[in-house]
């Protein structure tokens, strides 16, 4: 009797049996997920059912002809290249990267290994693309939104804050993205007669100082997976220094009682991110498929805290929002 063979190739994992005109050769595909998180989040697993469920969507299952390697890399950038240079030796077809430091750590961990960027903050400004419609290279995926985002959510805080005169943004000074957003704010609040402030951290315990400083006036959160893991104490310290605030996930304001936020879905990142997966897996080269911006975006706000600030939002405002929590 003939043994069943298993042959490992670059880009998969070919299952083979004996040639049998009932049976083709099934062809299952490796592929990584390198996870800025220690996987400890609530959302974690939501977000990785999301994206299987996408991916099933396409015709690519688990345990038929697809491997989904998750790594769970934490914010280090140096343990997420290490984890990228595992994946590249499994081998894999391609690896998923979260955010902007977390893609880089892919593409220098991995060299020559396709990158799926997901939710890339300015991947031109970073050098992974070449150009939002014509990428070349090796990477490819979705970015946010761009400066315009960013401006908005100034704007709307201002419209939350209508006595607002100084805004911070705080910032982790890692992510070479932040200069993009931080240009595009600091012009809309010139435009709004505000001042900007920037409040770089690089570790979790600058936090309280950081945000310290914010107090006396409204602070816009930029997206990060460091601020992720300790979205409790962010909002514990704007709370405790009154300091109104916007964020990008509106999960913080749904279930962490943020005061506000203003991005487009997440969902919309992880579904579209499988469609670049399943491009790369049919043979498409990642620098000629277009990078892609969300074009929908909801405003979340939480009455209750605004309530503890003291603040009362404009009907005008509420009327504008997504969903208002009461």
């Amino acid at each position: 009797m003939m043994k069943r063979r298993a042959l490992i190739g670059a880009g998969g994992l070919w299952l083979a049996s004996p040639p049998s005109r009932a049976q083709p050769e099934l062809k299952a595909y490796r592929i990584g997920w390198l996870i800025p998180t220690t996987g400890q989040l609530p959302t974690d697993p939501l977000r990785v059912e999301i994206m299987r469920a996408a991916l099933r969507d396409l015709s690519w299952v688990e345990g038929k002809n697809l491997v989904i390697e998750i790594r769970y890399a934490g914010v280090n950038p140096q343990r997420q290249r290490e984890l990228a240079a595992e994946l590249m030796a499994l081998p894999v077809a391609l690896i998923i990267a979260n955010g902007t430091i977390t893609i880089r750590a892919a593409r220098d961990g991995a060299p020559g290994v396709p990158i799926v960027m997901l939710n890339a903050g300015d991947p031109v400004g970073a050098g992974f693309v070449a150009s939002l419609a014509r990428p070349g290279g090796n990477l490819s995926g979705t970015s946010a939104a761009g400066e315009e985002v960013s401006a908005k959510q100034v704007e709307l805080l201002s419209l939350a804050v209508p006595q607002l005169k100084r805004v911070s943004v705080l910032m982790n000074s890692a992510n070479p993205a932040n200069g993009f957003f931080f240009a595009a704010m600091a012009l809309r609040a010139s435009k709004l007669g505000l001042q900007m402030d920037r409040l770089d951290v690089t570790l979790p315990e600058e936090l309280d100082a950081a945000i310290a400083r914010a107090k006396g006036g409204g602070m816009v959160v930029l997206g990060d997976p460091m601020f992720g893991q300790h979205r409790v104490r962010i909002i514990e310290l704007a709370s405790h220094f009154k300091v109104p605030a916007i964020y990008g996930d509106p999960r913080w304001v749904v279930n962490a009682g943020a005061l506000m936020s203003y991005l487009s879905a997440d969902d919309w990142h992880l579904r579209k991110a499988a469609s670049y997966v399943d491009r790369i897996l049919k043979g498409a080269k990642p620098g000629d498929l277009p990078v892609e911006q969300p074009t929908e975006f909801r405003l979340f706000i939480n009455l209750k805290t605004a309530k503890a600030l003291g603040l009362t939002i404009p009907q005008s405002l509420l009327l504008r929002a997504d969903e208002v929590i009461q």
